[in-house]
């Protein structure tokens, strides 16, 4: 994974960027590469500390310090021992550029995506969802992200709502848009999309739940040559077909926007319309509850294709829980929005590292990269890169990593023949009031 990250990210490639902008910086042991890495280090275990990740320095090979500073000379030369305090390291992801950090991310998805595209699939799909973000109390972060309220009062953490944007077979991460989700500037998953779908690659499809299911989504979509497969709510779908509901709907319609799409979005132009394929059907859920009729608005010219590709919606829910749980995103730690910036693109970065090992190892097996548990593969690359960094010569380097494979081969998710049992929900007894801290 070290030397993915270097091949996908170069020294020259940040040296362009400082040199395009303006960006001056001093030799010195943190340079922009090794910060980076470190912090992508910090989000492979899981969110580990500082002290962590500066101890990591000791495992990076010399070609991390292609011109090295005199304090690097000292400890090559005469074996005096790099500092384990963590001010500098600190000092050095407060004072990276976030512009250099969003292009970075930028590169390294961009390069997966060209390296990831022996999946066998005629067009890529991907699939977008919202969730929510906890960060530290502090003034700053209260400002740009106001905490919730209710009839109780304002709540103590602020919050921030944050879309992302994951290739449905190889579970790669597009960059993340994010904004405030209360407050005066409080942003939509639909308009945080609006924004997000530049990012896309050309002619991939965009796939969403009914919360996406709107005309501006399609709109946005269909505008930069983008196909849709974007699920509607039953009232919605009835209003474009123009009677009641029914299995085997399968037509043509224009879609054109509503008075309240209007309102919402008055930068539409007076003959706005998305052309495109209204279908129905009724489905079983696999869970065995009352099948219902499931509405799909698409502009792909095969309703198999969109029906197939819509049943993979889910692993939205699964990769959005691998981002907040296993790489510890559903609580920042940070105390400025510069560094919440910092910190969740790094871990989308973090993610797609593992999610190319995972390729590699799909590629080998034939097995789809779905088929895979991430949590697994982050946990066998954090063993065995050690080991990895330290190898004497590039034989012994490769029989680490042959081993290291197979342990990744053996992490498939499990087929399991029956459902597990269900355990009744259960309510644990509340203890005693406390008394409330006063302001």
């Amino acid at each position: 994974m070290l030397g993915l990250f270097q091949e996908l990210l170069p020294e020259a490639f940040l040296e362009q960027i400082q040199i395009d902008h303006h960006i001056r910086r001093n030799n010195c042991v943190y340079s922009p590469r090794v910060t980076l890495w470190l912090m992508l280090a910090q989000r492979l275990r899981g969110g580990a500390s500082l002290e962590t990740a500066v101890l990591e320095l000791r495992t990076l090979p010399d070609s991390f310090w292609p011109k090295p500073c005199k304090r690097l000379r000292q400890w090559r030369e005469e074996g005096k021992a790099l500092s384990g305090h963590t001010g500098a390291y600190n000092q050095a992801r407060q004072a990276l550029p976030q512009l250099m950090v969003e292009q970075s991310c930028n590169r390294m998805f961009a390069q997966l995506m060209g390296k990831m595209d022996a999946t066998g699939q005629a067009r890529r799909a991907f699939v977008f969802d919202g969730s929510s973000m906890r960060t530290a109390h502090t003034p700053e972060l209260c400002e740009a992200y106001p905490p919730g309220s209710n009839q109780h009062g304002e709540a103590h953490w602020p919050i921030l709502r944050v879309l992302v944007a994951h290739d449905v077979h190889t579970g790669l991460a597009m960059r993340p848009e994010w904004g405030p989700m209360h407050g005066a500037h409080a942003v939509s998953e639909q308009g945080l999309l609006e924004q997000a779908i530049d990012q896309l690659p050309s002619q991939s499809t965009v796939m969403g739940d009914a919360n996406f299911g709107v005309f501006s989504v399609a709109y946005a979509a269909a505008q930069r040559q983008h196909p849709v497969v974007l699920r509607l709510t039953a009232d919605r779908a009835r209003r474009l077909a123009g009677e009641s509901l029914r299995d085997g709907i399968d037509r043509t319609v224009d879609w054109k926007p509503s008075v309240a799409d209007r309102k919402s979005h008055p930068d539409l132009p007076a003959d706005a319309c998305v052309s495109g394929f209204l279908l129905v059907r009724q489905v079983q859920p696999d869970n065995g509850a009352t099948p219902f009729l499931l509405a799909l608005f698409t502009t792909l010219p095969s309703a198999q294709e969109a029906f197939e590709l819509y049943g993979q919606r889910w692993a939205i829910e699964t990769d959005l829980r691998t981002l907040k749980s296993t790489l510890c995103l559903e609580q920042l730690t940070c105390l400025t929005p510069d560094m919440v910036a910092k910190e969740i693109e790094v871990a989308v970065a973090a993610y797609n590292l593992v999610r190319a090992m995972i390729a590699f190892a799909s590629q080998q097996s034939g097995i789809p990269p779905r088929g895979y548990s991430f949590t697994k593969v982050r946990h066998i690359v954090e063993s065995f890169a050690p080991d990895l960094a330290q190898a004497p010569n590039p034989q012994a380097a490769k029989r680490i990593f042959d081993q290291m494979m197979t342990y990744i081969q053996q992490s498939k998710l499990p087929r399991r023949k029956r459902k597990r049992p269900s355990y009744p929900r259960a309510v644990w007894a509340r203890r005693g009031d406390f008394p409330k801290r006063k302001k």
